[in-house]
């Protein structure tokens, strides 16, 4: 099966595991995913990821986190798609939920925060935002 957009693969096998309560959840294997993952580790929801190798293909394991039986995550969506991609500047750079959430956006410093492309004054891609 060919897949055109894997973040929103990810972010919808993400959506579907919390719906179920599992404790963790195989995502596509990208580079750009795991910094993707490293972020959502650094702002805390979740509780750990690492990639593996399932028999000549790799996935990455993301373990999800709870506090008691309510998930950390309360929404998690792409953006920026295939077919309408949402590119923003350097003033543009939103708050997501007016700073209580996060906006994911691919610069050329990397993947970066919301708060880190305003810190260091760049746009870029608007991949996602979670809350």
């Amino acid at each position: 099966m060919s897949r055109t957009d894997l973040i929103s693969d990810a972010f919808t096998i993400i959506r579907n595991a919390i719906n179920v309560k599992k404790e963790e959840a195989l995502i596509p294997y990208s580079k750009l995913l795991l910094k993707v993952c490293e972020i959502l580790k650094k702002k805390d929801y979740i509780e750990n990821f690492k990639d593996i190798d399932l028999g000549g293909f790799k996935k990455i394991k993301v373990y999800l986190k709870y506090e008691g039986k309510k998930s950390v995550i309360s929404k998690i969506r792409k953006v920026s798609k295939p077919g309408r991609r949402v590119y923003l500047g350097k003033s543009a750079v939103p708050h997501v939920l007016r700073g209580y959430g996060t906006g994911i956006i691919s610069t050329s410093l990397g993947v970066l925060t919301d708060e880190e492309a305003r810190q260091k004054g760049v746009g870029g891609e608007f991949l996602g935002e979670i809350w």
